[in-house]
């Protein structure tokens, strides 16, 4: 007759206990992991730096600022001194958990089959937004220090123009619209530059019909000397979550309208501006029309060129305000001014002045346009599609020939 065995002798059987297992992992790190793993980035830095990361560099400002956190809290004080190889944290008195502690852990609480049951509730399974954050992070890498050298002039500058008020940081909403090459966000504190993109446009089926989106990697680089080449649209919805985008100074706006046109190559030399003013007079032949500006070429600063404005007849006699200026090269500045003073012929100021003197003068370079439609015509010079066109003082609008 067999003898009696209960559930312990299964599992204390030797051939149960010699059959293998793999234990299940979760993808998704939980906040000790994180705070374990920033903790960590602090203790590589000495290791390969042999002291503490300083102020003195824009590289390392976050990591400073990260090690001061951990060490005024006592909480994160205790889960981190198990890793303090650099002993970091100083004395750390550990305390033993309760058994009201056990019971009131997050994770013994999951246990409860009341909260368990739902078939359709995935606890463990990272959600899209977790995968693209952690994505966004993991990918992020040290660059050397002789490396980010230039970029950390970069950052430095971009702060300075924030606070003189030459950018402005703005909400992120449309990615295409808003994320481009050669631009600053801000992304959870954090400056950073997208250097280069590899776009392209993708097509995929819906069946309210086919969308195209574009997508690519992109090289970012972050002000705490990080890099990340993550995919285009993934940093996009990251900086749209928690982040802001930083406008661009004017000047840079201005190179740009003709870099991007192809006609600033490395050997070309700026020779001048074109700028579009608008006028301050006084004046009730003046004052009373609408869309008057005078579009004009400085070869020099245009505020030197503008500072006598009201003593001198092309300026109406009057001071005058910039509405507009655009950096030109190769002389290329006096054949615009021409085609945009023929362009706008038919929309000329014509009136008579008078000096002190009683001479009469008829100011020219003065066109009652609308600001839009000037912009608009600049860029269909540039592209060469101006001889198509032509400007109707009536509707105010450009229109075909």
């Amino acid at each position: 007759m067999s003898s009696k065995f209960n559930i312990n002798d299964v599992f204390n059987d030797p051939e149960f206990n010699s059959i293998e297992y793999n234990k299940k992992t979760s993808l998704v790190k939980t906040d000790k992991e994180r705070l374990i793993d920033k903790f960590e980035e602090i203790n590589i830095f000495i290791d390969k730096n042999g002291r503490e990361p300083s102020r003195s560099s824009m590289s390392e400002y976050q990591l400073v600022g990260t090690l001061k956190n951990f060490r005024e809290n006592e909480e994160q004080k205790q889960i981190l001194k198990p890793y303090d190889r650099h002993n970091l944290l100083g004395h750390v008195k550990i305390t033993k958990p309760s058994i009201e502690d056990i019971f009131d852990d997050k994770d013994f609480k999951e246990l409860n089959e009341s909260s368990d049951l739902d078939i359709f509730k995935f606890n463990h399974t990272p959600r899209p937004e977790e995968r693209a954050e952690a994505d966004f992070v993991a990918q992020r890498k040290p660059l050397k220090e002789k490396e980010f050298e230039k970029y950390e002039l970069m950052f430095q500058k971009v702060h300075k123009e924030i606070k003189e008020g030459k950018r402005k940081i703005l909400p992120f909403t449309n990615i295409e619209k808003n994320l481009h090459v050669g631009d600053f966000y801000i992304m959870d504190g954090i400056l950073l530059y997208l250097e280069s993109a590899n776009l392209k446009k993708e097509e995929w089926e819906q069946k309210s019909g086919n969308r195209v989106r574009v997508e690519g990697r992109t090289r970012t680089i972050f002000e705490n000397g990080t890099y990340s080449n993550m995919l285009y649209r993934s940093l996009g919805k990251q900086i749209q979550k928690n982040g802001k985008l930083i406008t661009n100074t004017y000047e840079k706006i201005e190179q740009d309208l003709f870099v991007n046109t192809g006609l600033v190559k490395e050997e070309d030399i700026q020779s001048g501006w074109i700028y579009v003013l608008k006028s301050k007079s006084t004046n009730s032949q003046i004052v009373n029309i609408q869309d008057l500006y005078k579009v004009g070429f400085a070869s020099n600063s245009v505020d030197e060129r503008i500072k006598n404005a009201k003593h001198e007849a092309t300026y109406l006699f009057a001071d005058v305000q910039k509405v507009a200026t655009y950096k030109v090269y190769n002389r290329n500045a006096d054949k615009l001014e021409s085609l945009l003073h023929r362009f706008f012929a038919n929309a000329c100021l014509d009136i008579d002045l008078f000096n002190e003197k009683g001479q009469r003068l008829n100011p020219r370079e003065w066109f009652v346009v609308p600001f839009d439609i000037i912009e608009e015509t600049i860029q269909l010079i540039l592209n060469e599609n101006i001889v198509h066109y032509e400007y109707d003082p009536l509707t105010k609008k450009i229109k075909l020939k």
